[in-house]
């Protein structure tokens, strides 16, 4: 018989206690959150090798994605990365005081402004988003390409039910 791993314990736990309570949602849940938390403590390691944090690496990497000029106003990095316009606002802060943002007036209107990935800005995050890539890749070797795709659509599928759709363009 396997050993209960740390969720298995805690169903039991309050199925022993609360009986009148059906706990089977644990087994998905609590697993899912705690792999979560594993999972990303193993990919800030990569971002802390480059001197980021996870936001910081969401935000040059939003930028990247962008492709060239490399550039997208804060408001449209706020949407990419989830979060509210003044945490935005603090990193895009702490990535241009580390030289790898720039922020200026956008053409298009001079009231809005633009952020732009500067050359190093560039290069660090080609370099970190390679390594994030292999970290990655790593963290899906204990499964096997069959689990991984299956694992991939149930997620999708599932996000897809749970996810706000995202706004209207």
């Amino acid at each position: 018989m396997e050993a209960m791993d740390h969720v298995a314990r805690i169903q039991a736990e309050w199925a022993r206690e609360r009986p009148d309570v059906d706990v089977s949602p644990q087994g998905v849940i609590g697993r899912l959150h705690r792999l979560g938390l594993l999972l990303t403590e193993r990919l800030c390691l990569v971002y802390g090798r480059y001197g980021l944090g996870e936001g910081d690496f969401d935000v040059l990497a939003a930028l990247r994605r962008a492709g060239a000029p490399f550039e997208r106003a804060p408001g449209e990095l706020a949407v990419h990365t989830m979060v509210t316009t003044g945490a935005m606002t603090k990193r895009i802060d702490r990535l241009e005081r580390a030289g790898l943002v720039t922020r200026r007036r956008s053409a298009a209107d001079g009231r809005g402004r633009v952020v732009a990935l500067t050359p190093a800005g560039r290069d660090l995050i080609d370099q970190a988003f390679t390594e994030h890539m292999r970290n990655e890749r790593s963290l899906l070797d204990g499964l096997t390409p069959e689990e991984a795709a299956q694992l991939e659509a149930l997620l999708t599928t599932w996000l897809a039910r749970v996810e706000p759709p995202p706004p209207a363009a």
